[in-house]
C-alpha cells in the first residue's frame, strides 16, 4: 500500500512537483511495458493532458507564470485519477501525482469553477432531501432492514454507497444476502455520500461534515467494522478521511478482503458451478490506490467451473474504466470511448464475462457494452456469488 504523508494537503501537495518532475515522459507509457497508459493524454495528445503537463500547469500556477482561464478547465479536469501516471513515474513524488492533480483541481474550483457538469455532484449531494450525486431521494436504509431483518446495533457495517444503492442495487442485494447467509452481524445506517465524488473533482468545501456524519452513525450503532462493495468507498475511507481530518477508530474492509477471509477459513465453501469464461477488471481505486490485485483474482479461482482470463493490460498496467475522477458526468461520450477499448482488451482474450468489485467500473462498462454492442456479461463478483450454490459454517 502506498504511504502518504496525510498532513500534506492543498498547495504542500503542489509544492513537491517543483523539484522533482524533470518532464521525461515516463508517465506516458506503462513501466517497462511501453504500453499507452494515460487515457487523457492518448485522448487529447497535448502534453497538458499528461501528469507532466498537469505538473507543469500547477507550477506555472504557484509561480503565476501563468493565469487562471476557462482554457485551462479541460486539461485540469478532463482526467479519472486512475493513478497509472503514479504507478509508472520512478521519480521520488510518484506516489503524490494524483494528489497533486486533486490539489490542483481544488484550486481551479476556487478561481474558475468546477469542470463541466461537476458541480452538479455537489449541488445534488449537498441537497437535504438527497445527500448523494445522483439527484434521487435519501434512502434512510430503513427499509432494507426492515426487509433483510436487521439488527439497530451491531459488530459490522455494510457501507453501501451511492451508486450500489441508487444506480447499481444488484451489487447491494447481493452483498446483503451473503453476509447474511455468512452470519456476519451487521447492519446499515442512514449513510451519506462517502465525498469521493466532492474530492475528486475538487470541490471539498462540505466533505469534512459528510465524512464526521457518517462516522457518528457508524458509532451509533456501535460497530467496530465496516465492510463496503465499493472500491471508490474503501478508498475514501482509509486515505481520505484521515488526510481531511476525519479520524475514526474502526476497520475498514472492502467484501473481497472478508469474503477471501471466510474462504481461507473453511467458514464459506463454493459447492455449485459457474461454467463461464471471466475476465478480471483491476478498479483504479482498489488496484493502483489501494494495493489490492490479488485477493479478488484468488476468489474466482476458488469458483468450480470458472475459466479465469487474464487481460494483457492487468493489475497496476490494468486500463481505467474510464468512469472516474468526475469524468463520467463531465465527459461521458469520452467514458465510452474509454470503456470501450476495455471490452477489445476482454475480446482479445475471448472471455464471456468481465467481472470486477466496483459498482462505478460495473456501470461504465456496462453503459459502453450496451452503447457499443458489446456481447459480453458485465457482472459483479457479489452477484455472481449470489447465484451459486454456497455452504457457510
Amino acid at each position: 500500500m502506498v504511504e502518504v504523508d496525510e498532513s500534506l494537503v492543498g498547495k504542500e501537495f503542489l509544492k513537491l512537483a517543483f523539484e522533482h518532475c524533470i518532464k521525461c515522459g515516463t508517465c506516458k507509457m506503462g513501466y517497462k511495458s511501453f504500453k499507452p497508459s494515460c487515457p487523457s493524454g492518448e485522448k487529447f495528445l497535448f502534453e497538458s493532458y499528461w501528469a507532466s503537463g498537469r505538473i507543469r500547469t500547477a507550477i506555472g500556477i504557484l509561480l503565476e507564470e501563468l493565469q487562471w482561464s476557462e482554457e485551462l478547465k479541460n486539461s485540469i479536469f478532463a482526467c479519472t485519477t486512475c493513478g497509472a501516471c503514479m504507478d509508472s513515474c520512478q521519480a521520488p513524488h510518484a506516489h503524490y501525482i494524483v494528489d497533486i492533480i486533486e490539489s490542483l483541481r481544488e484550486l481551479a474550483v476556487q478561481n474558475i469553477g468546477p469542470g463541466p457538469n461537476q458541480e452538479n455532484l455537489v449541488e445534488r449531494t449537498n441537497n437535504p432531501e438527497m445527500w448523494n450525486p445522483y439527484g434521487v431521494p435519501n434512502s434512510t436504509n430503513a427499509e432494507l432492514k426492515e426487509k433483510y431483518n436487521l439488527p439497530d446495533k451491531a459488530e459490522w457495517v455494510y457501507y453501501i454507497g451511492c451508486t450500489s444503492n441508487y444506480r447499481q442495487t444488484k451489487i447491494r442485494d447481493a452483498t446483503i444476502r451473503l453476509l447474511k447467509r455468512a452470519g456476519i452481524n451487521f447492519t446499515l445506517i442512514d449513510e451519506h455520500c462517502c465525498t469521493s465524488p466532492m474530492l475528486r473533482t475538487g470541490q471539498i468545501s462540505s466533505a469534512r461534515d459528510f465524512m464526521n456524519y457518517n462516522i457518528e452513525k457508524i458509532k451509533e450503532v456501535g460497530a467496530d467494522k465496516l465492510v463496503t462493495s465499493c472500491a471508490g468507498c474503501y478508498r475514501t475511507f482509509i486515505k481520505d478521511f484521515e488526510k481531511h481530518g476525519a479520524n475514526f477508530d474502526f476497520e475498514v474492509y472492502h467484501t473481497v478482503e472478508l469474503l477471501k477471509d471466510l474462504l481461507d477459513s473453511g467458514k464459506m465453501k463454493i459447492k455449485s458451478k459457474y461454467n463461464k469464461t471471466i475476465t478480471y477488471h483491476d478498479p483504479c481505486h482498489l488496484g493502483r490506490h489501494m494495493g489490492i490485485y490479488e485477493i479478488p483474482r484468488e476468489i474466482y479461482k476458488q469458483i468450480p467451473g470458472v475459466k479465469l482470463v487474464e487481460m494483457k493490460r492487468n493489475r497496476n498496467f490494468a486500463w481505467c474504466c474510464g468512469a472516474g475522477g468526475g469524468v463520467k458526468i463531465g465527459y461521458p461520450e469520452w467514458a465510452l470511448e474509454v470503456s470501450n477499448e476495455r471490452l477489445a482488451h476482454a475480446r482479445e482474450v475471448g472471455a464471456e464475462v468481465i467481472s470486477s468489485v466496483c459498482p462505478f467500473c460495473r456501470t461504465n462498462l456496462s453503459d459502453a457494452n450496451e452503447n457499443y454492442n458489446g456481447g459480453f456479461e458485465i457482472l459483479d463478483l457479489l452477484e455472481i456469488l449470489d447465484t451459486l450454490d454456497i455452504e457457510f459454517k
